[in-house]
C-alpha cells in the first residue's frame, strides 16, 4: 500500500424527489441514499458486502465457488465470505450481522451530499436525509432553473451545491456543470414512447434529457429494457449506460395483513383487489375498469378494486356500469399502511401500458401477494423467473384476457396464475418462489452499482 490516502470523492445527488409525497422516484432516492450511506460506513471500516445474487444482471446468480448466500439487512441474499475474522466486532458495531462482512476492495472513498432545486421546500431537505448525507443546496425556483438549463449552459449546478466531483441527477434532469462529472438516471422513456400519457412536466424531458445526456459522463437506468430504449433513441454508446436494478426494502417481507378495525375505519372489506400507483393515463386504469365491468356483469361476489396512491392527473376515471362500492379510493398511504394493504390483497393489479422497472409487483411478491400485470418489457424482465407461478402477465390492451386472469386469481388464488399461457401449472410453493425472487433485489446491491458508476465517471 502507498502512503497518503486518496481525497474523498464528493458525490452530490439530487434529493428534490424526497420533498413532498414520495412516489416512485422519491422512493428510489430515499432508499439509494440510505444504502449509499450504509456502504460508505462499511468502506470506512474496511468492510464490504457482495452486490447480491443479481450483480450480473436480472435473474442471474453471481458466479462464485467460495461463498454462500445469507439474508442481508434489506431482505436480499448476499454472498458471505468465510472467515471474516477480526472484522466481526466492527461489523456488528456498524449495525448489521457480522457474518456478511468481507474485506473491502480498495476504492476512492465517497463523501455524500444531497441538493434540492426548490424555493419553498428547501427547509425540509436536511430532515429528509439519512445520517451520513449532508445537505448542499441554495434556495432557487425549480421552473426557472429548468428553463435556463433547457436553453443552454448558464447557471452551473455547483453554484447551488458548492464543490462537487460527481453530480448525480436522480430524476431525468442533469444541469450544466462547471467542473464536476455528471451522472444521469433515466427511469423510463414514457415522454417519448407514450407522449399521449404524460403530464406537461414530463413532456419537458424531451428537451431536458438530451441536453443532460450531452453533459453526462455516465447514464443509469433501472432495467435493461430502458437501457436498450435509451441507447436506440439517443444513439448512445452502450458503455455509457449501466443498469442498476432497484431494491425491495426488507420490511416488505414482514408485512402483515391489515387488522379488521383498520379496514373498517377506511371503508375497505376484507377481500379486495389492489392497484398501487399514481392515477395517470400510462397506468392503464381504463382497461382495468373495463375488465372489472365485464366481470361484475357476469359474476357475483367480485371483490372491489382498491386504488392506493396520489390523485395524479388526466381524465376522471369512468366507473359507469360498475356497482356501487366496486371501486374504493384510499389515496396516499404511509409506508406501513401501504405494506399492510398489499399483503392483504387478493391480487395486485399492475396493468400499465409502459413502465421503466416494475417495483410494485416485486414488493407484492415480497409481501406474499399474487400479481396480475401487463406483459411489457420491463415488467417481464423483473418477474420472468416466477411468471406462471406467482405472476400472471397479460397484454395491456387485451381487456378480455385481463378479465380472465383476474377471475382466475379471484377463484383460485396462486393456482389461477398458471391457468394462462405464461407458464405451466402445478408448480409447488408459488408464494415462496415469489418471495425468494423478490429477495434477490436489494438496495445494497443498487448502492454498490451506483458507487462503481461514480468512481468510473470520476476517472473518465
Amino acid at each position: 500500500m502507498s502512503g497518503a490516502a486518496e481525497a474523498p470523492l464528493r458525490v452530490v445527488l439530487d434529493g428534490t424527489p424526497l420533498l413532498g409525497q414520495r412516489t416512485g422516484v422519491g422512493r428510489y432516492v430515499e432508499n439509494l441514499l440510505a444504502a449509499l450511506a450504509d456502504l460508505v460506513g462499511d468502506e470506512h471500516l474496511g468492510l464490504a458486502s457482495g452486490t447480491g445474487a443479481l450483480a450480473h444482471g436480472p435473474g442471474q446468480a453471481a458466479a462464485s465457488g467460495s461463498t454462500t448466500a445469507r439474508p442481508d439487512s434489506s431482505g436480499g441474499a448476499e454472498p458471505v465470505a468465510g472467515g471474516a475474522g477480526p472484522t466481526l466486532a466492527a461489523r456488528a458495531a456498524n449495525g448489521r450481522a457480522p457474518g456478511t462482512a468481507r474485506l473491502a476492495e480498495p476504492g476512492r472513498p465517497l463523501e455524500l451530499a444531497a441538493t434540492a432545486f426548490t424555493w419553498r421546500g428547501l427547509a425540509g431537505l436536511a430532515q429528509a436525509l439519512p445520517p451520513g448525507v449532508a445537505p448542499a443546496a441554495r434556495r432557487a425556483p425549480a421552473r426557472l432553473l429548468q428553463d435556463s438549463w433547457a436553453r443552454g449552459e448558464r447557471l452551473p449546478v455547483e453554484l447551488f451545491t458548492g464543490r462537487a466531483d460527481i453530480v448525480h441527477a436522480t430524476n431525468f434532469v442533469l444541469p450544466p456543470l462547471r467542473g464536476a462529472r455528471g451522472v444521469l438516471t433515466i427511469h423510463d422513456l414514457s415522454y417519448l414512447l407514450t407522449p399521449d400519457a404524460v403530464s406537461t412536466v414530463s413532456a419537458r424531458y424531451t428537451t431536458l434529457v438530451p441536453r443532460g445526456l450531452r453533459r453526462a459522463a455516465a447514464v443509469i437506468t433501472p432495467s435493461q429494457a430502458v437501457a436498450d430504449e435509451a441507447i436506440a433513441a439517443y444513439r448512445l454508446h452502450p458503455d455509457l449506460v449501466t443498469v442498476t436494478p432497484l431494491g425491495v426494502d426488507g420490511a416488505w417481507f414482514d408485512a402483515r395483513t391489515p387488522s379488521r378495525d383498520w379496514l373498517r375505519a377506511h371503508g375497505i372489506p376484507e377481500r379486495y383487489l389492489l392497484f398501487v400507483g399514481t392515477a395517470e393515463p400510462r397506468k392503464n386504469l381504463t382497461a382495468l375498469l373495463s375488465a372489472l365491468r365485464g366481470l361484475h356483469g357476469s359474476y357475483r361476489d367480485i371483490p372491489p378494486l382498491l386504488l392506493v396512491g396520489p390523485a395524479g392527473w388526466g381524465p376522471a376515471l369512468d366507473t359507469a356500469g360498475l356497482p356501487k362500492g366496486a371501486v374504493i379510493t384510499a389515496g396516499y398511504l404511509d409506508p406501513a399502511d401501504l405494506r399492510a394493504v398489499v399483503a392483504g390483497a387478493a391480487a395486485l393489479c399492475f396493468p400499465s401500458r409502459y413502465e421503466g422497472f416494475g417495483l410494485p409487483p416485486l414488493e407484492a411478491l415480497a409481501a406474499g401477494t399474487p400479481v396480475v400485470a401487463a406483459d411489457i418489457p420491463a415488467v417481464r424482465e423483473v418477474t420472468a423467473p416466477v411468471v406462471g407461478q406467482a405472476v400472471r402477465l397479460v397484454p395491456p390492451a387485451d381487456v378480455d384476457r385481463l378479465a380472465d386472469a383476474l377471475l382466475d386469481v379471484i377463484d383460485h388464488g396462486y393456482g389461477g396464475l398458471a391457468a394462462g399461457p405464461n407458464g405451466p401449472g402445478g408448480l409447488a410453493g408459488p408464494r415462496e418462489a415469489g418471495r425468494a425472487h423478490a429477495r434477490t433485489f436489494t438496495w445494497r446491491r443498487t448502492a454498490r452499482l451506483h458507487a462503481e458508476v461514480y468512481r468510473r465517471a470520476a476517472q473518465s
